[in-house]
């Protein structure tokens, strides 16, 4: 079945394809270019067929070498397309994020190989002083330091010395500091084993605490 296309038919269809090509075939005018020329009855309209009308005059320019185009160059080969399909030279996302991936992990890697290098850090430690209240004024201060002192733990360090700090009546307490490493020492810990000296101790306040 053969159909017939009206000179406006054609043109608009002509102006449609050329809005997206320079040429009928390739990147270059050819053989194929000067056959459709013919095939019109003349300059199409530039305002209504702009693309058309650009090509057309392109075309013209030529003049008599119009008939000696040559042909359009043989589509490539199917395996050839099958390799330029094959050919991609940005990748995918899927390859980008799979890239991306193994980038984080090598750099993580190389992030815990260079801690485990340097060893483990500098413990974390605080300061801390204790208010430590006796009973009544008779109470030996000197002696209940000493007692305080002993208590002994890992990462535990008392200071040298204690100061007496009077309260009211005659009382005075006792007001101690001492260095913890926090992953070793709970001042709560610490806090009960002082009130276990219970003969001396009426309670035990935390007067300060700062990181170091």
């Amino acid at each position: 079945m053969s159909v017939t296309l009206s000179a406006t038919t054609l043109n608009t269809i002509l102006n449609g394809f050329f809005e997206d090509n320079s040429f009928v075939s390739g990147a270059e005018a050819t053989a194929a270019d000067a056959e459709v020329f013919k095939a019109l009855s003349g300059e199409p309209n530039a305002k209504a067929l702009p693309h058309l009308a650009r090509w057309y005059k392109h075309i013209a320019s030529k003049g008599a070498a119009i008939d000696s185009l040559k042909a359009p160059e043989a589509p490539a080969a199917a395996g050839g397309e099958d390799e330029d399909e094959d050919l991609d030279l940005f990748g995918s996302d899927d390859e980008v994020d799979e890239e991306a991936e193994k980038l984080k992990a090598q750099r993580l890697e190389e992030y815990k190989a260079r801690k485990a290098a340097k060893g483990p850090g500098p413990a974390a430690k605080s300061a801390v002083t204790f208010d430590v209240k006796p009973w009544e004024a008779e109470t030996d201060l000197g002696e209940l330091e000493k007692l305080v002192k002993e208590i002994k733990m890992d990462g535990l360090v008392w200071a040298k010395a204690a100061k007496r700090v009077p309260i009211a009546f005659g009382v005075s307490k006792l007001q101690i500091n001492a260095t913890i490493e926090d992953a070793k020492v709970s001042t709560d810990d610490l806090s009960d084993l002082i009130m276990e000296l219970e003969d001396y101790v009426q309670s035990v306040d935390i007067a300060a605490f700062m990181k170091l």
